[in-house]
């Protein structure tokens, strides 16, 4: 991989992945688009391990007092009211993460399936952008807006859950489709997209340790440079790209998100019918 491809790559990945336009999609897109080979797996966990660190870095207070919460309420001590409420958001996070667990390696098997043949993954990121996006669209539309990341109880946890499960599937988005989830059960749109986010941390933490497993089964030699850039810059990209989205997003709704998903998905059949 040459330097132009590396910056680009992890650039995309860095933006894409906190923002509700599915960040595997623009990976299978960009080298598509710009005449590269598709990036080898060492590439795609690199990226995804500088995206990780972005999002435990900018929750650390958050995650610090959920951990704390909830090893007192192990442990049986008395707590106040807001570490209560950090223990609740830490479990629901973990039931959130249960149904990857159980139907990530089966769409994972798919997803291999489908990146066999490029026109097929073209047209399933295409209708996936354009569906889902629509979803997001409604959800942000209908959805009462009312309750914060605090009050998910386990049923929506676990539907919010379901939900991400799906977005193993190219163009789906996992941002994306958790917020929409979010927001069908009535989160505010920040508050849906910071569990969103924070339920990110888990997810990429399993994916990331599929990955690596498959990696060093392969014993493929790897380019630690350009992995190290790869990882460095989509770091830097996810931080910003977390900040200043939690920062707008009361204020410009999800509808630029999901006029982009359109006219990306619209793109993509044009350039794979014509």
């Amino acid at each position: 991989m040459d330097s132009t491809e590396i910056a680009l790559l992890a650039l995309v990945q860095g933006l894409t992945e906190f923002l509700p336009i599915s960040s595997s999609a623009h990976l299978i897109l960009t080298p598509l688009l710009f005449g590269y080979e598709l990036q080898d797996l060492s590439f795609d966990v690199a990226v995804h391990l500088g995206t990780l660190l972005a999002v435990v870095l900018y929750f650390r207070r958050d995650l610090g007092n959920m951990a704390l919460a909830m090893l007192g309420g192990v442990r049986g001590r008395t707590t106040t009211p807001e570490r209560r409420k950090d223990a609740r958001l830490g479990w629901m996070v973990i039931i959130a993460t249960l149904p990857i667990l159980v139907l990530g390696l089966p769409l994972k098997n798919l997803l291999e399936v489908l990146r066999t043949d490029d026109t097929l993954i073209a047209l399933v990121i295409a209708s996936t952008t354009i569906g889902f996006g629509l979803l997001l669209w409604y959800a942000d539309w209908r959805g009462s807006r009312r309750m914060d990341e605090y009050d998910i109880n386990w049923i929506a946890a676990l539907m919010v859950g379901l939900f991400q499960a799906i977005a193993i599937i190219p163009g789906t988005s996992r941002s994306g489709i958790t917020m929409t989830a979010g927001l069908f059960i009535g989160l505010t749109r920040q508050a849906a997209s910071r569990f969103s986010f924070l339920l990110a941390i888990p997810t990429i933490l399993l994916a990331g340790a599929i990955a690596t497993s498959d990696l060093l089964q392969a014993r493929v030699p790897a380019d630690w440079a350009s992995l190290g850039i790869g990882a460095t810059l989509s770091f830097i990209v996810a931080y910003l790209s977390i900040h200043l989205f939690l920062r707008f997003i009361e204020r410009v709704s999800m509808l630029p998100f999901v006029l982009y998903r359109l006219l990306l998905g619209g793109v993509i059949l044009w350039l794979v019918l014509i």
